[in-house]
């Protein structure tokens, strides 16, 4: 049985103390929602927030994520963060996502390191991949999910792959609005992703890996894409800031 995962990416939002009252307004919610383990809850907050918010979930089955890492252990490399920076603090760690790859220069090559990397230091990678507009209106969907999930899969074992999340994200419907559709979702996530990951490894082991949908996820829409068989959670961006909101979609992961 796939457990969903619903995490909060908080992207470039809350400062130290605005964290802190948005967890403090989450805490209980979350924890009576995820206590029985029916579902996993991962608050995604910008670095310099992490030590706060996990120092606010300690003892809960709240779960604390980063937004990126770098590759290297230690080095020369101005303003990344390390995944032993991450150690202690974090036990998810956001990679590619599509903002990354927009504004950032990320590449398949550097998801596929970031991706070992994460795994190497005991961090669960929720890897995302998506199509942007242009993509997808040519038909392309297919073709560009599938070589983004086999990049980030590159040279991974079959244990090391189960480890993974994979968030499917149509760029196209980041914080514009437009979300997919659940049927449109479920079928990329279900033929495009598992197909890809049971081509890679085998069928078992594409059935076993959890992918979740991200893109325009609010209150209003979730149980769409939850009723879907395929999909194992969401990766909430907007919503996930208000306290309220993030709170009723994690109480439909639970239904």
């Amino acid at each position: 049985m796939r457990i969903p995962i619903v995490a909060g990416n908080w992207k470039m939002n809350k400062t130290i103390a605005e964290a802190r009252d948005l967890v403090n307004a989450l805490r209980d919610d979350l924890t009576r929602l995820a206590a029985d383990g029916r579902v996993q809850i991962v608050l995604c907050p910008p670095f310099i927030a992490l030590p706060e918010v996990a120092a606010q979930v300690q003892g809960t089955p709240i779960k604390v994520g980063a937004q990126n890492l770098f590759w290297e252990a230690k080095g020369a490399f101005t303003g990344e963060i390390a995944p032993t920076m991450l150690t202690g603090w974090c036990d998810y760690v956001i990679i590619g996502h599509s903002e990354r790859r927009q504004y950032f220069g990320e590449t398949d090559e550097g998801v596929n390191k970031k991706t070992k990397a994460a795994l190497a230091h005991r961090l669960t990678p929720i890897v995302c991949v998506g199509e942007n507009l242009a993509q997808n209106e040519a038909g392309e969907t297919a073709a560009v999910v599938r070589a983004q999930v086999r990049a980030a899969c590159a040279g991974l074992a079959r244990e090391d792959a189960r480890r993974i999340v994979i968030a499917y994200e149509p760029v196209w419907a980041i914080g514009t609005g437009r979300a997919a559709s659940g049927a449109g979702a479920n079928a990329v996530i279900g033929e495009t992703i598992r197909g890809t990951l049971a081509a890679l490894y085998d069928a078992e082991t594409a059935q076993a890996i959890r992918v979740q949908y991200g893109g325009s996820v609010t209150p209003k829409n979730v149980a769409e894409f939850f009723a879907q068989p395929e999909i194992d959670g969401a990766l909430v961006g907007g919503a996930s800031l208000v306290a309220a909101d993030f709170a009723a979609i994690c109480r439909a992961a639970v239904r």
